[in-house]
């Protein structure tokens, strides 16, 4: 059911990028253009996807289970700190240089055009860089079996 679950996100999550335009790193780009030819099509998507997404965290918040009765543990939104400020700057940096950002890149992966293969490269090699900072941050569990 798990597996089931994620896959319809995955789809679900996919599917409205690609209906939205946000697949389009011009798209993109066009919005963080407010003093050129601004395109506010991402704007009125983030609206819809926080308009969306709030009644799932507010379930989340109160019940501390998800639909599925899984037990989870949300970040704590006050604390600010290096990393994520350090992984915000990248996220961003990387998002205005290209137009691009994860979710929309794996997407892209399907078109087969070059710039997405660089641009997915260019995230795991973020990612193999970030692991061992990451790993000394983790408090020890003595456990794995997650």
């Amino acid at each position: 059911m798990k597996f089931l679950a994620a896959l319809l996100a995955g789809v679900l999550f996919g599917g409205g990028l690609l209906l939205s335009g946000m697949t389009d790193p011009a798209n993109v780009l066009g919005f963080l253009d407010v003093l050129g030819e601004w395109r506010p099509q991402l704007a009125l998507v983030m609206a819809g996807a926080a308009l969306v997404a709030a009644p799932a965290f507010y379930w989340v918040r109160r019940r501390r289970r998800n639909l599925l009765g899984e037990n989870v543990t949300l970040p704590d939104r006050t604390k600010i700190d290096l990393p994520l400020l350090v992984g915000a700057a990248m996220f961003g940096v990387g998002w205005g240089l290209a137009g691009i950002c994860p979710g929309p890149g794996i997407v892209l992966l399907a078109s087969a055009r070059p710039v997405a293969w660089l641009f997915m490269l260019a995230v795991c090699a973020g990612l193999l860089l970030a692991s061992p900072a990451i790993r000394r941050r983790m408090p020890a569990t003595g456990s794995r079996g997650d």
